[in-house]
């Protein structure tokens, strides 16, 4: 193996063990975040959300659905984004069908809902999320699909929701920094994403990321800072439990 080869590794193993460490410290944190503030601090974020100039163009949005505690409840959202007659999308994780060496084995598509109803049927998971049940995800429309997707292939997305277990802000660049549960299901998702934009003809790709978070997510400069790597994709803006919307882009404040 090359010294360059060695200096990755030890680089890429120091960049894991200092995301455990955060998420460590983060798990202690958010234990002790109240629940009344939970649902206060969602409630702030669904009010921004619902005024936010790029959710209000969005037609195709994706959004996370919450675990009952511990991050920004979703629920209020998801139903406004249906009312409003938009395309809602939610995560769906499944066995990759592209198994190779290298490729993760457990994928994320995102799987869109049909409607309030729709919505409101979902049963909890393992971990109390709502959940789309595996024997209707065929008569689904996804973004990636299979031979078995309803109409996958051109759905692109214009916006997409996501959660993550801390935030902060690059103070070189002011860029959105996030960090995940560790599964790479987001990254990977973009990625194959952006390819699939591009196979469609779109160079660039409009897709925005926002973070939802509550407040004690968001890392002050006196905290530390989040550690990326040159897979993390940073955000277009962080929306948090105080209403306030963090970084460059655009803000409805």
């Amino acid at each position: 193996m090359s010294g360059g080869a060695v200096e990755d590794q030890f680089a890429m193993a120091s960049l894991n063990a200092a995301k455990q460490q955060l998420r460590a410290a983060m798990k202690h944190k958010l234990k002790a975040v109240p629940h009344g503030s939970i649902v206060s601090q969602s409630s702030a974020v669904y009010n921004t959300v619902r005024r936010f100039q790029p959710y209000l163009d969005a037609r195709r949005v994706s959004i996370f659905l919450s675990m009952p505690s511990g991050e920004i409840q979703t629920d209020a959202i998801v139903r406004d984004a249906l009312v409003a007659g938009k395309e809602v999308f939610v995560p769906y994780l499944h066995k990759n069908p592209a198994a190779a060496p290298g490729l993760p084995v457990r994928v994320m598509d995102m799987v869109r809902l049909r409607d309030l109803a729709d919505y409101e049927s979902l049963q909890p998971d393992k971990w109390g999320i709502p959940s789309i049940d595996p024997a209707t995800v065929h008569e689904r429309q996804r973004v990636f699909g299979g031979p078995d997707a309803q109409h996958s292939g051109s759905t692109l997305l214009d916006l997409v929701l996501m959660p993550g277990v801390a935030f902060d802000i690059n103070p070189d660049t002011g860029a959105i920094r996030r960090l995940g549960h560790g599964k790479g299901f987001y990254d990977y998702f973009l990625s194959r994403h952006g390819a699939k934009a591009a196979s469609l003809g779109q160079q660039e790709s409009p897709l925005l990321l926002y973070g939802l978070a509550l407040s004690e997510q968001f890392l002050s400069p006196s905290e530390g800072a989040v550690p990326v790597g040159p897979l993390d994709q940073p955000l277009d803006g962080l929306i948090l439990g105080s209403g306030e919307v963090k970084g460059p882009a655009r803000s409805c404040k």
